[in-house]
């Protein structure tokens, strides 16, 4: 199953401003939150080294990849594309 995971941390603005674009975006993928504070093992499992960052998995095998802030076309390009 695909799934979106989006790496995001509470001190970041971007993150915020790309959680607003994907609420509108869309894509009919599950989105999983993982705060890089919380769950750093996930984080370094995916090799995050900055944040926003989108990593677009299969059955836990990583797809594609979108790092920064994207608006909600760029968004629906990428998880659609």
């Amino acid at each position: 199953m695909k799934k979106i995971l989006r790496f995001t941390a509470t001190w970041c603005q971007p993150c915020k401003m790309l959680a607003i674009y994907l609420e509108d975006a869309k894509i009919d993928l599950p989105v999983d939150v993982i705060d890089i504070d919380e769950n750093q093992e996930l984080a370094t499992k995916y090799s995050v080294r900055s944040v926003p960052t989108l990593v677009l998995i299969e059955d836990e095998v990583e797809i594609s990849r979108s790092i920064g802030l994207k608006n909600t076309k760029e968004l629906e390009a990428w998880a659609n594309g």
